[in-house]
């Protein structure tokens, strides 16, 4: 059966430039994970301003227990997948494990994830030695989202998926990594379940925005997993995450109430965030 696509109402698309005047003009960013081309179009028409594919691929759409066992290929076949599905919303992509390991090795995959992939910006994991990856990468005029907090690439060392910086050592040094990451050229950053306060600290003292996930209301900007915030995923849901779609007749819906309440600082509420 044919089905006649609707184009979401044209608009000017998100730039990486672009964030950064948002956060100087303090509009909120809404950004969502997405994997194919019809979720794709779904955050495309709902106006979200950025879609991530991440490597959570492994986890909701492939149902492995960790990102670990995602390869580059598969994160340039999903990216491309979903880049078919956006036209003004701003793709970012995974560099999944180990693709960074060294410059090289990052600059090739993050080549293919923007050439062959279609993404405007790579995200990364880590400081450290990691900021030497992405200031290879800026110099070379590739957008890099940095990620810091709970980084689920590194869940074996953390011993599982727990919240970070609740220390104040461990809150000093995350927000000595999240200065490192910008000042080697990062453009965005993800903060993973931190404290809500150590986020607004952070977001406060950064001139790129920031994206909180079980970080509080205080970023910059807001990422869910698309899977989570419909109801979708198998088992608990995060407590970071909130059923969109439970009193709503369809994805768009669901999706464009979580854009709204992201943008009016409805999401995340105090119940969706760590102190």
């Amino acid at each position: 059966m044919y089905v006649e696509k609707t184009s979401a109402p044209a608009r000017k698309p998100v730039t990486v430039p672009g964030l950064k005047a948002m956060k100087a003009e303090g509009r909120k960013i809404v950004m969502l994970t997405a994997y194919d081309a019809s979720f794709a179009a779904q955050l495309e028409s709902a106006g979200v301003d950025v879609a991530l594919v991440g490597d959570s691929l492994g986890m909701v759409v492939q149902g492995r227990t960790s990102t670990l066992p995602v390869t580059v290929d598969e994160m340039v076949y999903h990216t491309a997948a979903v880049a078919r599905g956006l036209s003004s919303t701003l793709l970012v992509a995974d560099l999944p494990f180990m693709s960074d390991r060294d410059v090289p090795s990052a600059m090739e995959a993050a080549a293919r994830l923007v050439a062959q992939g279609g993404a405007a910006m790579v995200k990364i994991e880590g400081a450290g030695r990691i900021c030497e990856v992405i200031a290879a990468l800026a110099e070379r005029d590739i957008p890099v989202c940095a990620h810091l907090g709970l980084t689920p690439q590194s869940v074996n060392r953390f011993g599982g998926y727990k919240v970070q910086g609740k220390t104040e050592e461990a809150a000093e040094r995350l927000f000595a990594e999240a200065k490192a990451v910008e000042a080697a050229g990062a453009d965005l950053l993800v903060l993973e379940c931190v404290p809500a306060a150590l986020a607004a600290r952070i977001t406060a003292a950064l001139s790129i925005p920031t994206i909180g996930i079980g970080a509080g209301v205080d970023c910059d900007g807001q990422v869910l997993v698309v899977y989570d915030m419909l109801g979708l995923t198998p088992g608990k849901r995060p407590r970071f995450s909130k059923d969109f779609l439970s009193g709503r007749d369809s994805i768009q819906a669901a999706i464009g109430a979580y854009a709204e309440d992201v943008r009016e600082k409805r999401f995340p509420g105090i119940e969706h965030s760590f102190t």
